[in-house]
């Protein structure tokens, strides 16, 4: 694990490029942490259309939905409470992003499954390249869309729901240039496409937990224009995009609705079923006095919970309480990215059994090595650290999956 200066050396780096200091988190986790450390239930015909097989009856898979008062998630049919806890499957420990290695490689990513599960996790939360699902403006890619259906037969199969995060940007070298080319407009549609064709794939499948729009999307100032559409850079990656480069006299919940809104038509055309949301950073995090965009009523009426990222800090548990306060909006609350990067274990343990009183669910992170394979080598801080939280993943899984969140521990 980098140390405290060079943490703040990378935190200034992003200020003075305009990218906010919370999210180098995102960056390390990705970069520098893994750098260191029964059959198909359904199908697609010729046309991609989901066809659902006679096994689907047999899949122990219900809809999930927030319940009525928006307090929780339900099990639509048992009515019983659904409490998130699960890990987003990002890439390798090598860093390759899943569409670089799940075509040539679909045994590991077998495998992963099976650990995962293992784990105790119920959900697992992937992300998907834009460039990888849209060969062209308006034709998406047919082999990467047959993956991604077989990707969803596994999670039937495994017993497990999928977070799928779309519209990823995360190798900016994968960028098409026509794309990068693109103003506002057509680039929104190239979106909306792109999330028609996922929820044509994945609609009839019951192991569909979520479609999270864009992983952490920003926009720009007021009175600023940029030029480009990525930011966030970190080592080569990209972990966060704008959605517009000029707000044009909008405002930015007038542009965030409308953003929205336009990708969800584009899911529902397909999918009336499943939840829709939008990972964010929560800034509120950053800045005390900071208020939720994306999920301000204005904005998120078409959302159906809250999905926010927190790394709360060493001695600063209750103010990261604090700050996910905020967002709870009278929808369900989802922590979507947890790990203890910058404070220890028992600290981040006490901030999810804290945040219980508002939160349905947590997703940590899991690189595609075991427990036991991480025991089997002479691990460096990072690898301990990532053990040692797998570890204890894996032992808290009964308890958070038993005990109904406003029970106390």
């Amino acid at each position: 694990m980098a140390g405290e200066s060079y943490r703040l050396a990378k935190e200034m780096k992003y200020m003075i490029k305009g990218i906010k200091p919370y999210h180098t988190t995102f960056a390390i986790v990705f970069l520098i942490i893994p750098a260191v450390l029964f059959y198909s239930c359904w199908a697609t015909d010729r046309n991609g259309n989901a066809q659902p097989s006679a096994k689907a009856a047999e899949v122990n898979l219900e809809l999930i939905r927030p319940s009525e008062d928006g307090s929780s998630f339900i099990c639509v049919g048992s009515g019983d409470e659904f409490l998130v806890w699960g890990v987003n499957y990002d890439h390798d420990e090598s860093g390759r992003l899943i569409e670089d290695y799940w075509h040539k490689e679909w045994s590991t990513v077998v495998e992963d499954f099976k650990e995962i599960k293992a784990l105790g996790a119920n959900v697992v939360r992937i992300h998907l390249q834009t460039a990888k699902f849209m060969r062209t403006p308006k034709e998406p890619d047919k082999a990467s869309l047959e993956q991604l259906a077989r990707l969803v037969e596994l999670a039937e199969e495994t017993g497990l729901y999928l977070d799928i995060t779309g519209l990823g940007c995360y190798h900016k070298k994968d960028v098409p240039e026509w794309y990068d080319a693109m103003g506002e407009a057509k680039r929104w549609d190239v979106q909306a496409l792109f999330w028609e064709a996922i929820a044509k794939t994945c609609h009839e499948s019951p192991a569909i937990f979520c479609y999270d729009l864009m992983n952490e999307p920003i926009l720009p100032g007021a009175n600023k224009k940029e030029t480009e559409w990525l930011a966030g850079e970190f080592g080569g990656k990209h972990f966060v995009q704008r959605i517009t480069l000029d707000l044009a006299g909008r405002t930015r919940k007038q542009v965030a609705k409308v953003w929205i809104d336009k990708l969800v038509t584009a899911i529902r055309k397909h999918d009336d079923r499943h939840m829709i949301t939008v990972g964010v950073i929560p800034w509120a995090h950053t800045f005390p006095k900071a208020k939720p965009l994306f999920y301000s009523k204005e904005v998120g009426e078409n959302l159906d919970f809250a999905s926010v990222h927190f790394y709360p800090k060493k001695g600063e548990v209750d103010k990261a309480l604090t700050a996910l306060a905020v967002y709870d909006v009278g929808k369900p609350l989802v922590v979507e990215e947890i790990f203890p990067l910058t404070c220890s274990k028992e600290e981040l343990d006490v901030f999810i059994d804290a945040s219980r009183k508002i939160a349905d669910g947590w997703i940590s992170f899991y690189w595609g090595k075991t427990i036991d394979e991480y025991a089997e080598e002479d691990l460096d801080l990072a690898g301990a650290i990532t053990k040692s939280w797998l570890e204890h993943f894996r032992a808290k899984a009964t308890s958070i999956l038993r005990e109904q969140k406003h029970e106390e521990p």
